[in-house]
């Protein structure tokens, strides 16, 4: 008997599916950077909603700032630059929503 056989069908030799590509995990932290820009952002798009633009953009500054001190993200100058763009986008999240909740003060 061979080893062909005692495959299923559809199954390459090394284990995964022949139609399929395998998809490439980032190492050592490299998804915080990509995670601080995407919640600086949605920070600045999210401004005029009272109280959640500050909240996004204060997680935003806090993933950016850890993605900075892990030893992955310092090697690597793109993962840094990432971290450092989602650093800056958040603030900027948080000075806009703060702006914008001065006149809705006087409601309150």
């Amino acid at each position: 008997m061979t080893d062909a056989t005692s495959r299923p069908s559809g199954v390459a030799s090394d284990g995964c599916s022949s139609g399929r590509a395998r998809r490439r995990v980032p190492r050592d932290g490299s998804r915080l950077p990509s995670v601080s820009i995407v919640l600086g952002a949605l920070s600045i798009a999210s401004f005029w909603v009272v109280g959640l633009g500050f909240v996004l953009g204060v997680s935003a500054v806090v993933c950016g700032a850890f993605a900075t001190s892990r030893s992955g993200v310092v090697d690597d100058e793109s993962a840094s630059l990432r971290a450092l763009l989602g650093v800056v986008a958040g603030v900027a999240g948080i000075t806009v929503s703060a702006i914008a909740l001065f006149p809705v003060l006087e409601y309150l």
